[in-house]
């Protein structure tokens, strides 16, 4: 129940957004891509120290306890004194537990918001943006097809950003990411289109939730050595690992 309740709780992220208009070959930052509508709204659990959240998911799972009619009777009434006691706590500290659990759904949806809406002054513009590419597979037309994250190691060593922050990108060209997380400034014309694909990535299976695609017109890449060092480090610990893994975890010259 406490990780249940805090990952409703700090789903999404905010932003403070402000309007923007982009123009032909725009560079575009990142913050500018949600919509700035849905990035300020009245969040109570924002304001609560880390204790009063603690007490909060506390009295949450005692209450859940006491409902399940498990325990034994010392149990119980240790547990009912328990959540007397933080409820108390709450209460001396101006919160109102009630209300405040109340509001879950209502915080829940508007944060849900805040990292899946748009900038719809941006849709159909032409823009450009630095991120780092990924690969993924072409679209059923032979069009190659990349997603574009604002961190390198995003969905793959670090979790995915919010929908908002993920762009599909469709290729013009030849060109496609040669490796994870490959630095590039890319051009074309943005439009609001949500889209979900379950693709493999270093760490798995990751379902890439997009809002924007992209339409490519240029592609700047902005690889540098280290870059490429970093790469084929990389590759030779995925290929020594998978042998490590075919020998039981020693070398088949031992």
């Amino acid at each position: 129940m406490r990780h249940w309740l805090r990952s409703v709780v700090f789903a999404g992220l905010v932003w403070c957004g402000h309007p923007v208009l982009a123009t032909p070959d725009t560079a575009l930052d990142w913050a500018d891509l949600p919509d700035p509508s849905a990035q300020v709204f009245e969040d109570p659990y924002r304001d609560l120290s880390p204790e009063q959240f603690d007490d909060i998911l506390y009295v949450v799972r005692l209450r859940g306890r006491l409902q399940e009619n498990g325990g034994s009777a010392v149990e119980r009434q240790k547990w009912q004194a328990l959540l007397t006691e933080t409820e108390a706590a709450l209460v001396a500290d101006e919160i109102d537990v009630d209300w405040l659990l109340g509001q879950r759904e209502i915080v829940t949806e508007r944060r849900r918001k805040a990292g899946t809406n748009g900038n719809p002054q941006l849709d159909g513009q032409t823009i450009t943006l630095a991120g780092f590419a990924i690969p993924a597979p072409s679209d059923p037309d032979g069009r190659p097809v990349a997603y574009l994250v604002p961190e390198r190691g995003m969905c793959s060593h670090m979790p995915p950003p919010p929908p908002n922050q993920m762009i599909r990108v469709r290729l013009k060209g030849d060109w496609a990411p040669s490796y994870f997380h490959e630095p590039v400034r890319l051009t074309g014309t943005l439009t609001i289109d949500p889209s979900v694909q379950n693709m493999m990535v270093v760490d798995g299976l990751m379902p890439m939730n997009a809002t924007f695609q992209l339409e490519t017109e240029r592609v700047e890449t902005l690889e540098t050595e280290a870059d490429r060092l970093e790469w084929k480090q990389r590759v030779a610990d995925r290929i020594r690992a998978a042998g490590n893994r075919k020998t039981g975890g020693a070398r088949a010259s031992e």
